[in-house]
């Protein structure tokens, strides 16, 4: 059998190498064969490195993607967007979302710098689950009508899952009122296979027949917690008429408590009175949260209840606090005041958006570089104890 004359890569190299010595030169090439040159030809030239993604590439995006439902204002204090439900902004006047934002703003932080402490302790334990930072995303849903359809509703929950699992905390997955329980089952199966469970899941308070039918595939996933976002009751209820969803008894909160291992959460508490309904019924945490300001007008900011709620529960319960979180420094502040954790909206359906999982990463860990500066500058050691003391006039 004759021999096959294909030149190999490394023959050619030889051979080219062999021919300049002997001073041959370029007069070699008419010797390789054809097939030899098309391989050549058809090697490809070397990939250029991929542009290091920034935070202010990842809000262009977003500012793309999410207009006109949010316009990515460089102070996100729901202003612009007052009174657009669905979108962004808060109910009605939009005084709600304002309030969140101005209670939080207007805490100031005592600066201390003589003292030996260096590097904080940053990690907290929520539920048995060692995180990086207090940080955690807060359940966001309605990627068609509150964020426009501009990504598809597996990309979204990929990239807060995702994102916050590389930042080394929590995802939160969520139930808009309107999906069956098919489509809840997605997000499941999403929060299963790819991320074995680590995340928590928020749903509707929808009557209590749905909801365990929920749990059971939350169960299936794996999930590391769940709770209702009792407060979005009435709100779900007029955005879709014919939906049942429904306030809860102490009753059902014990049913639901009950009917699973899972620890439960109950967010939409805003009141001392209520966080303490809360563990009465058994439940493991409590957000306290007026919904972003999207389901009551003229509520008071989550920074103005929270001490008060702090002072009743605290340590009986885990306290996750959202409204207005923008950045590390008002974790501290919300810590101060009694949190145990916080829960980021806005700022991670804008990273989503604009930079996918990687996006949500680096806002995550944005937020956490910002909170360990701002616990140096305080001298705060550890988040297991920041003392109310470091916010001037308290």
């Amino acid at each position: 059998m004759e021999k096959d004359k294909t030149i190999t890569a490394q023959e050619r190299r030889d051979f080219l190498k062999g021919a300049a010595a002997f001073g041959m030169g370029v007069a070699v090439a008419p010797l390789l064969t054809a097939q030899a040159q098309a391989a050549t030809a058809a090697t490809p030239p070397p990939v250029a490195d991929k542009p290091k993604l920034t935070m202010a590439e990842v809000l262009r995006v977003a500012r793309e993607k999410l207009y006109p439902r949010c316009r990515v204002c460089p102070e996100c204090n729901g202003v612009a967007c007052a009174g657009e439900v669905p979108g962004f902004g808060g109910i009605g006047s939009g005084q709600s979302f304002k309030n969140n934002y101005d209670s939080l703003n207007r805490i100031q932080l005592h600066m201390r710098t003589v003292h030996d402490m260096k590097k904080p302790d940053m990690s907290v334990e929520i539920f048995g689950e060692t995180l990086a930072m207090p940080i955690l995303s807060a359940a966001t849903g309605g990627v068609t009508y509150n964020m426009g359809g501009k990504m598809a509703e597996e990309d979204f929950i990929n990239a807060i899952l995702g994102g916050c699992r590389d930042a080394k905390t929590l995802g939160m997955a969520a139930d808009g009122i309107g999906d069956p329980v098919e489509t809840f089952k997605r997000r499941m199966d999403v929060l299963k296979a790819s991320y074995g469970g680590k995340g928590m899941v928020m749903i509707k308070p929808r009557t209590q027949e749905e909801i365990i039918k929920r749990v059971r595939l939350m169960e299936e996933a794996g999930a590391v917690a769940f709770g209702i976002d009792i407060d979005s009751a009435g709100r779900a209820a007029r955005a879709l008429p014919g939906q049942t969803v429904e306030p809860k008894t102490l009753d059902q909160l014990k049913e639901l408590v009950n009917c699973t291992k899972m620890p439960f959460i109950l967010k939409g508490i805003m009141t001392a009175e209520e966080a303490e309904l809360a563990v009465q019924a058994g439940a493991k945490g409590v957000v306290v949260s007026n919904h972003g300001g999207r389901v009551l007008d003229y509520t008071p900011g989550v920074a103005d209840v929270l001490p008060a709620i702090a002072a009743k529960v605290k340590g009986k319960i885990v306290i996750f606090a959202d409204g207005a979180v923008r950045r590390g420094y008002d974790v501290l502040k919300l810590l101060a005041l009694g949190a145990d954790a916080c829960l980021v909206g806005r700022p991670l359906i804008r990273a989503a958006h604009g930079g996918g999982r990687e996006g949500v990463a680096m806002m995550m860990n944005a937020m956490r570089q910002e909170l360990m500066d701002s616990m140096v500058l305080t001298g705060v050691a550890s988040l297991r104890q920041v003392p109310r003391s470091i916010i001037v006039g308290a």
